[in-house]
């Protein structure tokens, strides 16, 4: 029997002492990215890991040891064999046995599918091996295998007492060294660095900003942040999620400037997850969302490291996902959805006249195809003369009504859109020119539709290319069918109907607690300089809503009055 959860709506600033504990409590589970690797290895929230435990109590059964709370043997071999029981059948893992330079047994156990290999022959195993070394500490004490590890040519390097901890350090790509006779192991992180190469978003190319793009790599997302946030207020928190995958998810934010009850939410949403596995951030951004079965994104997902910098900037947080270049951002908002990164970075005029582009085209994309349905079928007189006579000889021939009509295109027109976007690149684009082409010269000359629908489709599906958010144009897609239903039953009046209804779901929609239709509704003075038109940088003195903690951004010295010659008008 399928249990659903009961829906619940979150505002923020509303909890009680008892919530307010209950948030710190979970927020203590977090860990920061700057912790020791053993403080994060394999504690994760509210029994997530549980994947690697089973594992352990089978190796346990296998080798008569709770491996899950037992401290390490000194027994090499003990510790090799519980090792080899957790993982096996496991053709990555490496357990490589070898004698130190004063004849000690030791061993390291890595994934040769994580950890670069060369590292560890060049790093580890050669200064260990060799007949030169230094001298190595001959006391079986618990420093020697510290002092071992300070003779290495390694950065990094952690002590581990477990074997849950050995365990969870494997899978975490990192390297163990365990010496015969010592109750303590060593963990390096000597990853392999193979990842793809920075390069600009496909789905987000700007002619005027910053080309890079977030990849798959969680390190390489967290530097080119670091490089534009060159402040010890950026925050970076990590837990793992999912039993099998151990995910490792990240929140950012501005400690300054990021509100703290946004924050709480934002921890009280992560740490509730209990899934499987996490593969991309879709995952995460539909198990947090708001409200689940609205058809409009409540979160937004980005691959430019600028626009989330942006957004930190302004007070909002960011949810970035180890094996996903795409990142989260929330809460957002109506007006964001339109607004593409290069609107900052051209002159405010321009980025005015784009916008309002955009917003003239977001009607046409939702309402065009309805429009014609109603005008044809209800409400002829609305057109002029000649135009109506024009329409009405086009659809002389066609067979059938226009909102059948019109739905056969619609649907035709996201086939060939969908076909184009999964066709290889060498062809998708022409095939989806060209099959446009041909079907709509063809429908129109075999008189299955008439020219004025096939130019309707055509204005549209361009006008839904202009929203810069793919998720938000998706959206505006899926509601234009319904709202030509509508047209197609009740004319003019059941495009009222449908637009009405779609602006009171926006009202009550909200994105981590946040009003889905501010600073419009409700009103906010500072929110507007930067919603339905931009305003020039200098007027901008003032952070949105979401960053009200620290508000203040600039100085009044930016104004033009200040910063031109005394005596020269701007």
């Amino acid at each position: 029997m399928k249990v659903r959860r009961p829906r619940q709506r979150i505002l923020l600033g509303r909890q009680s002492t008892q919530e307010t504990t209950d948030r710190t409590d979970r927020a203590a589970s977090f860990r920061s990215w700057d912790a020791a690797p053993s403080e994060r290895a394999g504690r994760a929230v509210d029994g997530f890991g549980t994947s690697s435990d089973a594992h352990a109590a089978s190796a346990d059964a296998t080798t008569g040891r709770d491996g899950r709370n037992q401290d390490l043997s000194p027994d090499l071999k003990e510790n090799t064999d519980y090792l080899k029981s957790v993982f096996d059948h496991a053709l990555d893992f490496v357990a490589r046995s070898f004698r130190l330079a004063d004849g000690r047994e030791a061993a390291v156990v890595f994934s040769k599918a994580l950890c670069d290999e060369t590292r560890i022959d060049v790093d580890v195993l050669a200064p260990l091996m060799r007949v030169n070394a230094p001298e190595l500490p001959t006391p079986y004490d618990d420093q020697s295998i510290e002092s071992i590890g300070s003779r290495l040519p390694v950065s990094n390097s952690q002590a581990i007492h477990t074997l849950q901890d050995a365990v969870d350090h494997v899978l975490l790509t990192k390297v163990i060294l365990f010496v015969d006779g010592q109750s303590t192991a060593l963990s390096f992180d000597l990853s392999d660095g193979a990842s793809r190469a920075v390069e600009e978003p496909s789905t987000e190319s700007v002619i005027r900003g910053p080309r890079e793009g977030f990849t798959e790599k969680l390190e390489t997302n967290i530097s080119l942040l670091r490089r534009r946030l060159r402040t010890p207020a950026f925050k970076m928190e990590v837990m793992e999620v999912g039993r099998y995958t151990k995910s490792k998810v990240m929140l950012c934010y501005l400690d300054e400037v990021a509100s703290p009850q946004l924050l709480d939410e934002a921890r009280r949403r992560l740490q509730r997850i209990d899934i499987d596995g996490i593969i991309d951030s879709g995952y995460i951004e539909e198990l947090i969302e708001d409200t689940p079965y609205s058809p409009f994104p409540q979160l937004q997902n980005t691959e430019r490291p600028d626009v989330v910098a942006a957004n930190l900037l302004e007070g909002r947080i960011a949810i970035l996902t180890d094996g996903s270049p795409f990142a989260l951002i929330a809460p957002i908002n109506l007006w964001g959805a339109l607004q593409a990164a290069e609107d900052y970075y051209e002159r405010y005029l321009i980025a005015n006249a784009i916008r309002w582009l955009r917003y003239a085209f977001l009607v046409i994309a939702l309402t065009l195809p309805a429009s014609y349905v109603a005008i044809t079928t209800f409400h002829p007189e609305m057109l002029p003369t000649r135009l109506l006579l024009t329409v009405a000889a086009a659809r002389d021939v066609t067979p059938f009504p226009a909102v059948v009509e019109c739905l056969m295109m619609e649907v035709t027109f996201e086939a060939l859109r969908e076909a184009g976007v999964r066709l290889p690149k060498t062809v998708g684009s022409a095939i989806s020119i060209v099959g446009a082409l041909v079907i709509g010269q063809a429908a129109v000359e075999a008189g299955i539709v008439s020219a004025p629908m096939v130019i309707v489709v055509s204005l549209t599906g361009i006008a839904s290319f202009c929203i810069p958010r793919f998720n938000f144009a998706i959206s505006i897609r899926m509601l234009r069918f319904p709202i030509i239903l509508m047209a197609g039953f009740l004319g003019v009046f059941g495009i009222a109907i449908s637009v009405l209804a779609v602006l009171i779901h926006l009202c009550s929609l909200r994105s981590f607690g946040q009003p889905y239709l501010q600073p419009v509704a409700p009103y906010n003075r500072d929110g507007m300089k930067d919603a339905i038109s931009r305003v020039p940088r200098w007027q901008m003195m003032r952070r949105p809503r979401e960053g009200k903690q620290n508000a203040r951004r600039q100085s009044a010295a930016m104004k033009p009055s200040r910063r031109n010659p005394q005596g020269q008008e701007p």
